[in-house]
């Protein structure tokens, strides 16, 4: 039987909210609410609040490639992203008592997403050739932008 970590879903106290994919999936589907707004830097990726709710944040993110996160969490938060153009390959990290003991790697082409709970550790790059878009959902909210 497969067993999925805990932290790889979403808090089920949460549960009576929309999903983080399923609202990542319909920003990323509404593509002329926001594709005029989007950006591309060649220094570093680039990303925009699209909005926020007392529930959660919508950010979209571009990608050159060769451009990263480092390994990184959301703390508290959960969520979710979804690959719009290019493709992104996200390696994602178990650790147990600061060891890093598992990881995966996940390549993502369009229209497929990613979902975290907190305290999800991954690294997200763009390895290929053409640019890439993501939406990305937290909740709750972070207030951060997303520069790791």
């Amino acid at each position: 039987m497969f067993a999925v970590p805990p932290n790889t879903l979403p808090n089920a106290s949460e549960s009576g909210l929309a999903h983080p994919v399923r609202v990542a999936r319909e920003v990323a589907e509404d593509r002329r609410r926001w594709a005029h707004r989007v950006r591309y830097d060649r220094d570093a990726r680039w990303s925009l609040l699209l909005y926020s709710t007392d529930e959660y944040e919508v950010w979209v993110l571009s990608w050159l490639p060769g451009q990263r996160t480092e390994l990184h969490d959301h703390g508290g938060s959960d969520g979710a992203f979804t690959v719009v153009s290019g493709v992104l390959t996200e390696r994602a990290v178990r650790s147990d008592s600061g060891r890093h003991d598992a990881e995966a790697l996940h390549v993502l082409v369009p229209g497929q997403s990613r979902v975290f709970g907190p305290h999800y550790a991954h690294q997200v790059h763009n390895e290929g050739p053409d640019p890439a878009i993501s939406v990305h959902v937290y909740r709750p909210a972070r207030a951060v932008i997303p520069t790791t």
